[in-house]
């Protein structure tokens, strides 16, 4: 209890600005920090009717700005007009067979979306930290594994390098200008509210209280770092909170649970705790994508005394409860 205490003390009547506020990870964080007693004001572009953020009572409480990251006077105004002390720059288009299609989108929305931040920022006196979500995909292949925060960013693909130059930006302006800036580089984000079906756990869960057989689009033996959401909410926070005590402006950290599995071991996994009996049908179709990645998280727990709350299975019981709750309660009780 000593630190929800110590968390509400930090966060008690704070002005925090949260871009991408009804994607999946902003929409957690932003009803988090309602919570913990923060004044929260967040950028919307889309309205998203089944947004994750709308369940619950919070978003009630936030003050909601409608418009694009793209737009640079548009965020001055928002961090002057709110008095803004706190800035999570989550907003990102964050699918990679998107970004493979789309690519000048994806590196309008993730790199200008990220300059324009850090420049709006740069120019608003009363902020004094902000958090940029890079992601393990700015490292790009490497040769040794696990990835490490003094790893070279080498994204090779579309979305691998529009996080890569986001990740940049924050450091440039950080060691330019002074700005106080930190950086989260987290595996890929699980979780209930995760409305992009594309991706492998929420397709999974999807298929199953269909009745369908789950789609793997690889061969199913691409190993991936997997983080629960409500993990990332609290490793965001404490980065925060911490980054101005600890003197840790300019510094990125990885944060992990540190377990690798294949795709089509996470998808057994989640078969096996919905007792399901489907089988995954294998496409070998990926392409543009990394073989193999997983991070340390050494970082975080050393400096940030930071671990997860979850185990893997826990996240994944949580989340198949979410969609079962979503796609209604009798969803999936014919399967068998």
């Amino acid at each position: 209890m000593e630190g929800v205490v110590k968390g509400m003390s930090f966060w008690n009547n704070r002005n925090v600005f949260i871009t991408g506020c009804t994607g999946f990870l902003g929409s957690y964080l932003a009803k988090e920090l309602v919570n913990l007693g923060a004044n929260v004001t967040g950028l919307i572009r889309d309205i998203v009717p089944q947004s994750n953020l709308y369940t619950g009572e919070e978003y009630k409480k936030i003050n909601m700005v409608f418009g694009s990251i793209e737009d640079e006077p548009l965020l001055e105004r928002i961090l002057g007009e709110y008095e803004i002390d706190t800035v999570f720059h989550i907003a990102a288009q964050a699918i990679v067979g998107v970004a493979n299609r789309n690519p000048l989108a994806t590196f309008e929305t993730n790199i200008r979306g990220t300059y324009n931040l850090l420049e709006a920022a740069r120019r608003s006196p009363l902020v004094k930290r902000i958090v940029v979500a890079s992601s393990d995909k700015a490292y790009g292949e490497q040769t040794q594994l696990p990835y490490h925060e003094d790893m070279p960013l080498k994204g090779s693909h579309p979305y691998d390098v529009s996080k890569s130059c986001t990740d940049l930006l924050a450091q440039a302006y950080h060691k330019t200008y002074g700005l106080p800036v930190c950086i989260t580089r987290c595996g890929n984000l699980f979780g209930g509210g995760d409305l992009n079906f594309n991706r492998i756990i929420p397709h999974t869960i999807m298929s199953v209280l269909r009745g369908e057989r789950p789609v793997i689009r690889s061969d199913g033996n691409f190993i991936r770092d997997y983080f629960y959401v409500e993990d990332a909410v609290k490793a965001y926070l404490l980065l925060a909170e911490k980054m101005t005590d600890l003197n840790l402006e300019g510094q990125a950290f990885n944060f992990s649970n540190e377990i690798q599995l294949t795709v089509l071991e996470l998808v057994n996994k989640i078969l096996a705790l919905m007792k399901s009996y489907l089988t995954p049908v294998i496409l070998n179709q990926g392409s543009n994508e990394i073989v193999h990645q997983y991070l340390s998280a050494k970082k975080a727990r050393e400096v940030l005394g930071w671990r997860p709350s979850f185990t893997l299975e826990e996240g994944l019981i949580r989340t198949i409860d979410w969609y079962r709750k979503f796609f209604g309660k009798d969803a999936g009780k014919s399967e068998s």
